[in-house]
């Protein structure tokens, strides 16, 4: 993946050279054109396409974003709420990650989302202990951090 990032900006420079202007507009035109000649050539040079995982890593992150804005209206709804009516508990979520900084991202942005909290893992690393502020179905929300952390963290790192 790194040979082909630059290879990519190494193409972006030599369009700068053939278009004898060096301005960054000339430079991201380049960097656009290498991207398509590396999309191209992947079958030809059986690599991966390295903006694959860049693509997934943006995924990545503007699903933390959706779900920091969605915890966060759950979190003033339940504050807001006359009578607290919550059922917090300790959820124990199995993973597919392999890798431990893979498992230490997927415990970060279940922290980082608010109501939720990782309190610990497994012994071997395969289970984390999940506390969250309201969980009325267990499956649901060990289902639902299945569908959506961690499947794009193993799109990242795959």
């Amino acid at each position: 993946m790194q040979f082909q990032i630059l290879i990519n900006i190494v193409i972006a420079f030599i369009w700068m050279f053939l278009q004898n202007d060096f301005s960054g507009v000339t430079f991201i035109i380049g960097y656009i054109v290498g991207l398509l000649m590396l999309f191209f050539l992947r079958r030809f040079l059986r690599f991966d396409f390295y903006f694959r995982r860049v693509w997934a890593f943006i995924k990545l992150m503007a699903l933390f974003a959706y779900k920091l804005v969605e915890a966060n209206w759950d979190v003033i709804k339940i504050i807001l709420r006359p009578k607290l009516d919550i059922e917090p508990g300790i959820i124990a979520v199995p993973t597919k990650l392999k890798s431990d900084w893979e498992r230490t991202l997927l415990a970060n942005l279940i922290s980082l989302t608010p109501g939720t909290l990782t309190m610990n893992f497994s012994e071997d690393g395969s289970t984390l202990f999940i506390h969250a502020i309201h969980v009325p179905d267990k499956e649901k929300a060990i289902k639902e951090i299945h569908d959506t952390f961690e499947k794009a963290i193993r799109e990242v790192t795959e």
